[in-house]
């Protein structure tokens, strides 16, 4: 599925407003994520823990909004998302204690403990090839062509981009609890960039900075060309699944155009050092692509003040990576 077949459904335009009801729905469903204050090279900077979230990440967040806007005629066709793991836990999630049936598309390499989960929560998985390059929309397309079931998208939908952004109005609303103005800058891991556009909506006076692994850098390289560039090499290492994109979308990308000045990338070892500083210094199970804007702040990449925050966007990883991550020293 291409971003011009979205379905006419879809085509509503996210909003500030939107970030608000959404942040009102969170706000009955679940207490805010911490927002840890900790020293990186003798600067305070502000952590919101998104790896403490129910389901181990902030997708939790853009699935409510979603599922919960959806009419009973089509909570009864039932919902399909295309997700590594993080946007897949959230909607099955959000689905079973909605009564929804969810059938959820996961690559075939993704972390075991994400698929055991999503399972888990009562979604059904269907399986594609990503290392051999199957596109995993057009997996999804057909499922949703046989059943008539809702697209929940992982981020070119506009609901799930305004529920994303209710990270940025809990850090607003924690600093404000600690005597301080709005965030001056929210670093963010990104993949497909609906956070990054859900933080923009909710936050407009912040810079908002996008991080990305290296060889799926598309948000930055897109930023940089002014239109949208897919992800050159879909078979790129990378240890950060849940940012594996292959490209934003128009509704992400004309947000982030009005909004975001450029994104960074990160390397390898760069993540895993984020990841043991996180355990070190917050006491955080981080996975790798949660800890991508970590990584950016620590490696020097992204400037900090008193006001910056950075989001750990989630903590799903296998305990048997994440132990050789903390072994290792590079």
């Amino acid at each position: 599925m291409t971003a011009q077949q979205m379905p006419t459904l879809l085509l509503r335009v996210p909003t500030p407003d939107g970030v608000a009801v959404a942040a009102g729905k969170i706000a009955q469903l679940l207490p805010k994520t911490p927002l840890l204050e900790a020293s990186v090279n003798g600067t305070s900077v502000w952590f919101k823990a998104e790896s403490l979230q129910p389901v181990g990440a902030f997708k939790i967040r853009g699935a409510w909004h979603r599922l919960t806007d959806l009419s009973e005629e089509q909570r009864a066709r039932g919902v399909v998302g295309v997700s590594s793991g993080n946007h897949a836990q959230g909607v099955a999630w959000a689905a079973k204690r909605l009564g929804i049936a969810a059938t959820i598309v996961m690559p075939v390499d993704a972390p075991r403990t994400k698929i055991e989960a999503t399972r888990g929560y009562g979604a059904t998985v269907v399986l594609y090839d990503r290392p051999g390059g199957e596109n995993r929309d057009a997996v999804a397309q057909d499922l949703i062509d046989q059943s008539g079931a809702i697209l929940v998208h992982a981020y070119g939908d506009p609901w799930v981009i305004e529920g994303q952004g209710t990270t940025g109005t809990e850090i607003t609303a924690q600093l404000a609890e600690r005597g301080l103005a709005g965030p001056t800058r929210i670093v963010c891991p990104c993949g497909g960039g609906g956070l990054t556009a859900g933080l923009a909506l909710a936050c407009p006076d912040a810079e908002i900075v996008p991080v990305e692994p290296e060889g799926w850098d598309d948000v930055r390289l897109s930023l940089e060309r002014g239109e949208i560039v897919p992800v050159p090499d879909f078979k790129f290492p990378t240890q950060c699944d849940a940012l594996q994109t292959p490209a934003t979308w128009p509704i992400n990308f004309a947000i982030l155009k009005a909004r975001v000045a450029c994104g960074y990338a990160v390397t390898a070892a760069e993540v895993r050092a984020a990841q043991r500083w996180a355990f070190a210094q917050l006491h955080l199970v981080v996975e790798p692509g949660g800890a991508a804007a970590l990584a950016a702040v620590l490696a020097g990449k992204v400037p900090i003040d008193g006001r910056t925050a950075v989001v750990l966007s989630g903590g799903n990883t296998d305990p048997a990576d994440f132990a050789k991550v903390l072994a290792s020293s590079d």
